[in-house]
This record gives structure tokens, C-alpha cells and sequence, in this order.
């Protein structure tokens, strides 16, 4: 073996990683697993350590994402009830009178694939493609920021050693924070009750999938738990809902890219305060890591959104608003032969408003609130176009994003009322010709001959 070989310094640098997963190190195990926002649990922490140690010896250079997959199932799979037939029959037939109850209240048409009732795990497998997608901007950004911090730290002796282990440190930094992302959609699991609740649209894309409603009934069975409420009547309420958002995606099918485009302007933007890394690098106490932890869940490394990044996220919150407004609206009209229907809807409002403590947890770890903040208003949008121009009218918006209302509409739904109710603008010129050569129906033009050439009438 040759000295430079024996030296290498991504070979050292794995070895001084290697000796510190060990144990030998100054971080107890489970501070790291603390630092990472993992819980204290002895397996998990195990599981931890592996993957670190698998992410040193891995040849690749990224984030492995099926961490996340794996973390989160194991994190689900703690917490299963088994539904029972006679539960699964019960949500069966709530979505199809869901169904026949939506027809009467939106002109939107029904779904064609039948809703699906999805475990804890069958929604993390379905879902996570689209949360790695908004993960991986702010996932980057830290393992490229920590790799840059560490070789602007570093002496001058040790600059080989960095270089030559920038990427192993992407790994490692990459591997923590698919766990981390593992753990907070393994929590929103158990919380979400089917597959419209968090607003954006989750089930994979490009097949049918993303046409379809599905809920969690073990989640269902929970939130019905606390209502003294019929189950019969939460059943049929979350059919009604999930259905008129999934109705939706199907027939606006340009509001998945719009809504996805919106977030990947958001997501383009993000950069990670190096200083306040470099902070805590300079001031890291090996055998207080909570700091770090700190620091990664209150956002603190993720610097003042840019002038950018707000105007894509009002775009959208706005997005979010209308969709949300108008599922609140066909919602309230299909379920008024539900007795409870009103206090169930304001049970869904105050959680929405809440947030659960793994939504929480995604805002922070990825800088962005999937809660619409003008809902209310939204609302009372639909619901005035609804009482003015009626549901036809009102769902007509849908079908082409130029005519979706804006958010000066949300400010003055009168305004957009005088627009539908009021005289059609008169056509511009351009208009007009095109508009009189579609509408020409005339027989005097010269009649071609068979060679193309305009017959002459004197023949």
C-alpha cells in the first residue's frame, strides 16, 4: 500500500466518523438521537447509529430517501388498530351516499375510480413521493451549507481532510435528515383522516391514483372518538369532504402543477443562514447537542423568506384558500340532512386552524405552512357566488385557470359577481374578425375547382 493511499483523507475522516458512531465519541447516542428529533427509544436510536455508519461506507452521493419511507413505517406500525368488516362496510357505504348527496350540490362530476380505504402505512407509501419532493430543496441546501461551514472552519492542515470528505458529510447530513422527515410524516400518519386533509393533492401523480379519494379509517374511528356524535354521522361528513376535494383535482387537472409550481418557486429559494451555522459550529458542546436540535426545529437556519419566496407563497396560500373555501361550501350544502353537520364542520375548522404537532414539525423543518390563512374569507366568496349566480356558474370557474377568482376577488366578491352577472365586454377587433370568420356560413365565395384553382364564373 502506498503512504498516499494509507492517508487518504476520506478514508481518515470515515475513521474518526466510525470511531465516534462506535461510542468512543464525546456525544452519547442518545443526545444524538435527541439532536435529530428522534425519540428516546432504544431501537430507534440503534437504527439511527446503523444508518449513519451504512451512510459512511455508502458509494453514492445524496439523500437516500427510502430512510424516510422505512422510518416512517416503523413509526406507524407501533400504533395499529385493526378495522374491522363491519367498520370498512360502514365507510364503504358512507361514500356512496357521499356521492349521490354531492351530485345535488356541485355540478362537478363524480370520480371514476372508487375511493380506496388506506392503513397508516398504505398512506405513507402513496404520499411520500410528494414530501421528499418538498423536502429535498431544504435538505440539500443544510448538507451543502454544513459541508461549506466545516471547510471555511476548518485549519488550513485539515483542508484535504474536508474536501476529500465533503461527501461524506452530504451522506451523513442527508441520512439524518431523511429520518427526520420519516418521523414527522410517520406522526402526521396518525392524524390525517384521508388523503385531501392536508390541503395539497398527496397520492402519487400521472396515473389514477391522484383522481381518487381515500381515507385512514383507524384515523376516521379516532377523530370521531372525542364528538358526541354518531359515528354514522362523522362517517359521512369526512365521505362528503374527501370526495368533493378529490372531485375537484379531477376535473381542474391543471391545479396539481399549478399548486406544485407554486412550491417548487417557494422550495428554489431557500437558502440556510450560514453565520448562524457557523454560530453553532464555533460554539457546539459535544455533550449538549440539544442546541442543534433547537436550531433545525425553530427554524432558525432558514433566513427571512425573499421577496420571491413571498410572492410564490401567496400565490400559494391563495390557491389553497379557494379550494378549501369551495370543498367548505359543496361540503355544508350536501350534508344538510346530517343533523350534527354544523358542529362536525366546526370541529374540522378548529383542527385545520390548530395544526397537529407533525404539521408543525414539517412547517419548521421545510419553512412552509400548508394551512391557508384566508379560509373564512374564501368561503364566504363561494358562498355568495353560489346564492347570486348559482353552483353551475360557480363551479364553471374551475375549468380553466384564467378564470379562477383571484385574490382581489376574495377581498370583494361583489366585484366578481358584477363581472359574471354583468353585460359581456365588447369583442376587440381581433376578437370580431375571428368571431365573424367562425360564424360565416355564406355560400357566395368562389368554389375551388379540383386543381385548386378558384372556378371561373364564367364557365
Amino acid at each position: 500500500m502506498s503512504e498516499d493511499s494509507a492517508h487518504d483523507p476520506e478514508d481518515e475522516f470515515r475513521d474518526m466518523l466510525n470511531k465516534f458512531l462506535s461510542g468512543d465519541g464525546e456525544i452519547d447516542p442518545e443526545r444524538l438521537a435527541a439532536a435529530a428529533g428522534l425519540p428516546n427509544d432504544p431501537e430507534m436510536i440503534k437504527n439511527l447509529i446503523g444508518q449513519l455508519q451504512n451512510a459512511l461506507q455508502s458509494s453514492g452521493d445524496g439523500i437516500n430517501w427510502g430512510l424516510a419511507l422505512e422510518q416512517a413505517k416503523a413509526i406507524a406500525a407501533k400504533d395499529v388498530v385493526a378495522t374491522t368488516p363491519a367498520e370498512r362496510a360502514a365507510l364503504e357505504q358512507a361514500f356512496h351516499i357521499a356521492a349521490l348527496w354531492l351530485d345535488e350540490a356541485t355540478y362537478i362530476s363524480e370520480l371514476t375510480v372508487h375511493p380506496r380505504l388506506l392503513s397508516r402505512t398504505e398512506w405513507i407509501t402513496a404520499t411520500m413521493p410528494i414530501w421528499t419532493q418538498l423536502a429535498e430543496p431544504v435538505a440539500l441546501s443544510i448538507a451543502n451549507a454544513l459541508t461549506d461551514v466545516l471547510r471555511d472552519q476548518a485549519p488550513e492542515e485539515m483542508s484535504g481532510m474536508i474536501d476529500g470528505a465533503s461527501r461524506l458529510m452530504r451522506n451523513v447530513g442527508g441520512t439524518l435528515f431523511a429520518m427526520q422527515l420519516g418521523q414527522v410524516v410517520g406522526q402526521l400518519a396518525s392524524e390525517v383522516v384521508s388523503g385531501g386533509d392536508v390541503g395539497i393533492p398527496l397520492l402519487s401523480a400521472g396515473t389514477e391514483a391522484d383522481q381518487q379519494a381515500a381515507v385512514l379509517p383507524q384515523n376516521v374511528a379516532a377523530f370521531g372518538a372525542g364528538l358526541d356524535i354518531e359515528q354514522d354521522q362523522v362517517q359521512l361528513y369526512l365521505a362528503v369532504r374527501e370526495l368533493a376535494h378529490a372531485r375537484l383535482f379531477r376535473h381542474a387537472k391543471w391545479m396539481r402543477l399549478q399548486l406544485m409550481t407554486s412550491i417548487s418557486e417557494f422550495a428554489q429559494g431557500i437558502r440556510i443562514d450560514t453565520e448562524r451555522l457557523e454560530q453553532l459550529a464555533t460554539d457546539f458542546d459535544p455533550s449538549n447537542p440539544e442546541e442543534l436540535r433547537e436550531a433545525m426545529v425553530s427554524g432558525a437556519l432558514i433566513p427571512p423568506k425573499s421577496e420571491a419566496q413571498l410572492a410564490a407563497l401567496g400565490r400559494l396560500e391563495t390557491m389553497l384558500a379557494l379550494i378549501e373555501g369551495w370543498v367548505d361550501v359543496v361540503t355544508a350544502k350536501a350534508t344538510t340532512r346530517l343533523p350534527k353537520s354544523g358542529a362536525i364542520a366546526e370541529t374540522v375548522r378548529r383542527r385545520r386552524a390548530a395544526g397537529g404537532p407533525a404539521e408543525s414539525a414539517f412547517s419548521t423543518l421545510v419553512g412552509l405552512e400548508l394551512r391557508p390563512r384566508r379560509l373564512r374569507e374564501a368561503a364566504a366568496m363561494w358562498q355568495k357566488l353560489t346564492d347570486e349566480v348559482g353552483p353551475e356558474a360557480r363551479d364553471e370557474l374551475w375549468s380553466h385557470p384564467d378564470l379562477v377568482p383571484t385574490s382581489e376577488d376574495i377581498d370583494d366578491p361583489a366585484a366578481l359577481v358584477a363581472r359574471l352577472t354583468g353585460p359581456s365586454p365588447e369583442p376587440d377587433d381581433i376578437d370580431q374578425a375571428i368571431e365573424d370568420l367562425l360564424n360565416d356560413t355564406t355560400d357566395d365565395r368562389p368554389h375551388e375547382a379540383r386543381d385548386g384553382s378558384a372556378d371561373d364564373p364564367s364557365h
